[in-house]
């Protein structure tokens, strides 16, 4: 396209993967090859929450057996890692807003059920001030006008700053998230079919927690979407 060339001679971009230039300003600075290679998991993974599994013996994970999450169930698209990770990555700690489109798209490729509301996992009001975006409703809105849904963004909120989830263990990461999070104006959940947006689950702790508090304040299901699945190190 004329406006990729464009952009490409004012803006020239070095792919951070591969070091080859990104010549599509859509996604770059990640280049289209790498890009190609953003791939779906097609592993076993659990029917409830979505989490990768060794094996097909078993349908569902340990901690779903254990505690029941409030959504019906959980999608991610691919692993959190490769180029998938450095997307999200880019956009979410480096500001590359343009990425939210394309990653979006990614998250159309998933079998939705059949949902009416998108809503993305809020960030407290502090940290969206530092960040100056929310990189999860960034995605949840692209992703409501993909399906036709309605976004609504003024009913799941953070009631208090968390600490970074990165480095914490599983029972730790549920005690961050406990009671973190809110509903305000209730007629715009409840009775409603969501779809819950988030860039990354690891734990599924945050999504189980958003989740509780929807269907305590009357959502009629919850189906949880996120770009990637992360693993525990």
């Amino acid at each position: 396209m004329v406006l990729n060339k464009f952009l490409n001679i004012l803006f020239p971009e070095k792919c951070p993967i591969c070091q080859q230039p990104a010549s599509d300003h859509k996604t770059a600075p990640v280049c289209n090859e790498c890009w190609q290679s953003i791939q779906p998991y097609t592993g076993p993974k659990c029917r409830k929450c979505g989490r990768p599994l060794t094996s097909d013996a078993s349908t569902i994970c340990g901690d779903c057996l254990q505690d029941n999450p409030a959504f019906e169930s959980a999608r991610s698209f691919g692993l959190y890692e490769g180029a998938l990770r450095k997307a999200i990555n880019l956009l979410k700690y480096h500001g590359t807003i343009r990425l939210s489109k394309p990653l979006s798209d990614i998250l159309l490729q998933v079998d939705i059920p059949e949902v009416d509301t998108v809503l993305p996992v809020p960030l407290f009001k502090k940290r969206l001030r530092q960040r100056e975006f929310n990189q999860s409703a960034l995605i949840a809105k692209y992703t409501a006008e993909g399906l036709g849904l309605t976004l609504v963004t003024d009913s799941l909120v953070r009631m208090r700053e968390t600490k970074p989830q990165v480095g914490l263990r599983s029972d730790e990461r549920r005690k961050n998230m406990k009671n973190a999070f809110g509903v305000v104006n209730g007629n715009l959940v409840e009775g409603r079919k969501i779809l819950l947006i988030d860039d990354v689950s690891t734990t599924g702790a945050t999504v189980r927690e958003c989740s509780r508090v929807l269907k305590k304040a009357g959502a009629a299901n919850i189906h949880v979407l996120t770009l990637a699945h992360g693993m525990m190190d």
